[in-house]
């Protein structure tokens, strides 16, 4: 992190800590603070600032969670990609509901985000894959992701493979990777104050609006 990063982190950080959430109201968007938020951790210099924490469950209630970079996000939701075969994807598909945690630690904010989730269109997968280096697009054909591993090498063998089988072409999207998208129903902001009297306020999805209530901390 360069020296006006770092005072660019501070300030931000010390601004949060000294003045925290104001009252807000259901006229306010909560996705219009978020984006004031990320474009913060963005500036901060804070490495991936797009890593999330990505909850999921069986249908009998046995949770885990992993950590996925946050793709893209809008007034739809929040989008991340995987293996359609792997754990999340398996739990995501047969209870489709998801808990998402930004946690920018050094700047004493979270953003906690629930709500139902399903696949994207392979149509947007598609536009999303092309972008990705070629070697990322490899990987994505190689790794049967989730599933038990004999040993490195035998990754790096699928590797090579799958590179001699799309030689001197291009790399398509695989039939079993793709994005999901979040659809947030509720969404809370998290905001270290001091002797841990934090700020919370939280949004609740009510139709085409939002409905805001604060929390204690």
């Amino acid at each position: 992190m360069s020296l006006r990063a770092k005072f660019k982190t501070l300030f931000t950080a010390g601004q949060g800590v000294a003045l925290g959430l104001p009252d807000l109201d259901a006229t306010d968007d909560p996705l219009t603070l978020f984006g004031d938020w990320y474009r913060a951790a963005e500036e901060s210099g804070i490495l991936l600032p797009e890593t999330m924490t990505l909850a999921s469950a069986t249908p009998d209630g046995r949770p885990s969670a992993r950590a996925v970079l946050l793709k893209k996000w809008d007034q739809e939701g929040f989008v991340f990609y995987t293996n359609f075969g792997s754990r999340k994807a398996r739990e995501l598909d047969d209870n489709p509901w998801a808990a998402l945690l930004f946690n920018w630690g050094i700047l004493e904010r979270q953003v906690r985000i629930e709500g139902p989730v399903a696949r994207i269109s392979e149509e947007e997968s598609l536009g999303y894959f092309k972008t990705r280096a070629r070697g990322s697009r490899i990987g994505a054909w190689a790794s049967a992701q989730s599933e038990p591993l004999d040993d490195r090498a035998t990754l790096e063998d699928k590797v090579r493979e799958t590179q001699e089988r799309f030689a001197g072409q291009d790399v398509p999207l695989p039939p079993f990777w793709g994005g999901y998208r979040v659809k947030p129903e509720t969404i809370e902001f998290w905001q270290g104050r001091l002797n841990r009297l934090h700020d919370r306020i939280q949004y609740r999805r009510d139709g085409s609006t939002w409905q805001t209530r604060r929390l204690y901390p």
